[in-house]
């Protein structure tokens, strides 16, 4: 039986799509192009802001929940753990794409895509352990009232985090995913939020994806 969608799989999905994309975009790049280097570390940026408010909800919300109808305490330590070595990773490749965005030269190219690789690894790591050991305990609770409150916080977000988190999240999702978005979230809303609220993202960052490389 195939995994049950969430949102936090949504979520996933989108921080994959990210990192390969930074990962092949690194690979490419034409030395001493600074222009696009500084356009690579933006997009970066918009990556780790979204991976870090994505953990920090998952923190302050979710893991007490889930503590709260007694799941396996060793088990949300791991989570805390592993965001925190997460954290650790995106702040050394941010301190690569930013020493990259200055020269623009070959070599830190080389070095920052290193990093994106290692910061891969660790991600992947946890995203999987997340997918794999946690959200089967998660989801029987879907229904319960303890989640119904998550989901309200975790959902009361301004327009300003809200709008550029659906523009990054739906950027090149595939129509299964958005299917199953349109059953969570009204399609109104969505567009509403991505097109309008969302709009630096779709200026400042969809871009960065869809020019070529080289």
């Amino acid at each position: 039986m195939p995994p049950t969608m969430t949102m936090n799989r949504l979520i996933h999905g989108a921080v994959r799509r990210d990192v390969d994309r930074l990962v092949v975009a690194l690979g490419e790049v034409a030395a001493n192009d600074v222009g696009r280097a500084r356009d690579l570390e933006r997009a970066f940026g918009n990556l780790r802001n979204e991976l870090t408010h994505h953990h920090e909800g998952e923190d302050r919300w979710i893991w007490p929940m889930l503590a709260q109808v007694g799941v396996d305490p060793v088990l949300l330590a791991t989570m805390e753990s592993e965001h925190q070595s997460m954290s650790a990773a995106l702040a050394e490749t941010s301190a690569a794409m930013a020493t990259f965005a200055v020269s623009g030269s070959a070599t830190e190219a080389a070095a920052a895509r290193e990093s994106v690789v290692r910061t891969q690894i660790v991600v992947e790591q946890h995203l999987r352990h997340e997918e794999e050991d946690l959200e089967p305990v998660l989801v029987p609770h879907f229904e319960s009232p303890e989640w119904k409150e998550v989901e309200k916080k975790l959902s009361r977000q301004p327009p300003r985090v809200a709008g550029p988190f659906f523009a990054w999240l739906t950027d090149g999702m595939s129509e299964k995913d958005r299917t199953f978005l349109r059953s969570t979230v009204p399609a109104p809303v969505v567009s509403i939020m991505k097109n309008v609220f969302g709009r630096r993202y779709n200026k400042d960052i969809a871009p960065v994806w869809q020019a070529k490389t080289s």
